[in-house]
């Protein structure tokens, strides 16, 4: 599919998808600056469509997609995404869920007018579930979460209000988390085109740290089961085929953030910067808490990916 993801394509993607997703909002504090030794900027999707920038990626794969009927698997904020976009283009949704999902996230998809079906992922994969189900659904589309260069042209768009706004010269580096790759795999896409001398900087749970085992292997690797990271965004077994091309070519280096971090950055953000995120959001602020020496005093940009979070988690994160 890498073929098919041409500058063509992308650039016509970042005329229309505008006019049916927010634009990102830009935020720098004094706070966070301070805290983090760094000339920091968030890019914030928390206000975004279904609260993430998955909708980026939803609304752009299935709007050309003709079938009526809609499954895909996700842990949350991707199901939203495509539970919302199939109500606003008039098809069926369905979303295989882990059962240990976020309660919220369940709620949304259904009040989106989707279907939840919660599975055991201790006992099968979640592409094994969706095998078994589109064997009954055999005339339904399944929308692939980050693996498909429709769903990474959907979230360049969010890479080039990025590029647009600061330039080819007004950053060092952008942090981004990495859990299919769908996000950061747009993100570079955008940089590529826009500013290639900036560059991109994976943000992984240590505890999921298939991407980064992946780039120092020189190979793609899997992880044998879904990692216990309460950066639940990012509970995939490896990146996407796709996403792997991209992030081998594009990316450097990844920062594998303990989960003590991820916790941190949540506060963080919340103290600093007055944002309320999911944890999978704050991993890109665990990433600077981990390399504090790799970005002290640089101009930085942090993706935060989504806000939508269940309120038992928030509150126990906080509370430490």
């Amino acid at each position: 599919m890498r073929e098919q993801l041409t500058e063509e394509y992308v650039r016509r993607v970042w005329e229309e998808l505008p006019r049916f997703v927010k634009p990102t909002t830009f935020q720098s504090t004094m706070l966070l600056n301070k805290a983090l030794g760094a000339e920091v900027t968030l890019a914030v999707e928390t206000m975004q469509v279904t609260g993430s920038f998955k909708f980026r990626a939803a609304y752009n794969l299935l709007r050309e997609v003709e079938q009526d009927e809609v499954v895909t698997t996700s842990s949350g904020n991707f199901g939203q995404a495509v539970a919302y976009a199939c109500m606003l283009l008039g098809k069926k949704c369905t979303v295989l869920m882990p059962a240990n999902s976020s309660r919220s996230k369940q709620d949304n998809i259904r009040t989106y007018g989707g279907e939840v079906k919660l599975i055991d992922t201790s006992k099968g994969s979640r592409s094994l579930y969706t095998t078994e189900w589109l064997n009954h659904h055999p005339d339904a589309f399944y929308a692939p979460p980050y693996d498909h260069y429709r769903v990474v042209a959907g979230n360049s768009s969010l890479g080039k209000e990025i590029f647009v706004h600061f330039g080819r010269d007004g950053l060092d580096h952008v942090l981004c988390p990495i859990g299919g790759g769908g996000l950061i795999s747009g993100i570079v896409t955008a940089r590529d085109l826009l500013a290639p001398g900036i560059e991109v900087v994976g943000a992984e749970p240590l505890l999921g740290n298939d991407a980064a085992r992946s780039l120092r292997a020189g190979h793609l690797v899997s992880l044998e089961a879904e990692p216990a990271t309460m950066a639940d965004g990012t509970r995939t077994l490896s990146v996407g085929n796709l996403n792997w091309e991209i992030i081998r070519e594009g990316l450097r280096r990844i920062v594998e953030v303990p989960e003590e971090n991820i916790a941190e950055g949540l506060r963080l953000l919340y103290s600093r910067a007055n944002l309320k995120v999911e944890p999978t959001a704050a991993l890109t602020v665990g990433a600077m808490l981990t390399q504090p020496d790799a970005f002290r005093g640089k101009r930085v940009c942090l993706v935060v990916s989504g806000g939508n979070v269940d309120l038992d988690t928030y509150v126990k994160v906080l509370a430490g």
